[in-house]
């Protein structure tokens, strides 16, 4: 079995995922801080890939970061002529606008848990806005912002029509694991293709596990 596709994807996801991470926290800080107009329709647009067909993000990326957009040569001027379509660049990019909704709903839903009157007592002892959120506020909604992260790794690690959009499926460059498991089939390799997904099912069961876990602990807390 061809290992390339599977630790692409490994690199992919971890990449992505940490985009996710501090994308998705920002968002989630701002959307759980305070009613302000707009706040529902924001919330949305960052849903949006949940629901979405992976055509249509894929359009809307290839549409924003293309080669002849504008982004898409700012990001070549700043690079040195590097691209963000069919590239492991663009694997990345379709990995975490997979795994950001997940990252921002999690991650709302526990910083909006949290008791505010722990988070004032910060502010009453001392502690200014930025200090009491990194040292109060973030670590209690952590379990929760920790199970978003699981699960937008488990995405990316799955991601396939969005990454077949704008990454491509270039054997030994941007052919991830879920490529590679359709390209299999579409050869009648049942074997390779069911080994392959046998350990992307048991990386994403054991991710659930994970995930359920630490909801099991913060329920028990």
């Amino acid at each position: 079995m061809d290992w390339h596709p599977l630790w692409l994807s490994l690199e992919v996801a971890t990449m992505a995922t940490v985009l996710s991470l501090f994308i998705g926290v920002a968002m989630a800080t701002l959307l759980a801080w305070r009613p302000f107009p707009g706040r529902e329709l924001l919330d949305a647009l960052c849903t949006a890939p949940m629901v979405l067909p992976p055509t249509v993000l894929g359009y809307y990326v290839l549409v924003t970061l293309g080669n002849e957009s504008a982004l898409g040569r700012l990001f070549a001027w700043i690079t040195g002529g590097e691209h963000i379509v069919f590239t492991v660049t663009g694997c990345v990019v379709a990995a975490t606008i997979g795994g950001l909704p997940l990252v921002v709903k999690s991650a709302r839903a526990a910083l909006e848990g949290v008791d505010p009157n722990l988070v004032k007592a910060a502010r009453t002892l001392g502690a200014g806005p930025v200090k009491a959120f990194f040292t109060v506020h973030l670590p209690l909604a952590g379990r929760g912002v920790l199970a978003g992260v699981m699960l937008a790794f488990a995405k990316g690690l799955g991601e396939f029509g969005i990454t077949l959009m704008i990454a491509g499926d270039i054997p030994g460059e941007t052919r991830t694991a879920p490529l590679a498991i359709y390209n299999h089939v579409q050869a009648k390799e049942e074997v390779q293709a069911a080994g392959m997904a046998a350990i992307l099912t048991a990386v994403g069961v054991l991710i659930l596990w994970g995930v359920n876990h630490l909801g099991n602990r913060r329920r028990a807390d």
